[in-house]
């Protein structure tokens, strides 16, 4: 095999299991994290543990008046 065909093979295999292995990472965040945060979010009552976060975040932004 000369090195133009293993550059060729190289690539394509890394390029179609990069984009795979991102894409699953991706996909399970989504279905993981993300998505039971946007549903808590939208909650009549939000959960302590998202009020908490919420304050912590306000509470470390910087004031831009400043």
């Amino acid at each position: 095999m000369g090195f133009y065909s293993s550059a060729l093979i190289g690539f394509f295999l890394g390029f179609t299991f990069g984009v795979g292995c991102a894409l699953a990472v991706m996909y399970s965040i989504f279905m993981g994290g993300y998505r039971a945060a946007v549903k808590d979010a939208q909650l009549p009552s939000p959960p302590e543990r998202l009020l908490a976060a919420r304050a912590k975040l306000l509470a470390a932004k910087p004031d831009p008046q400043n």
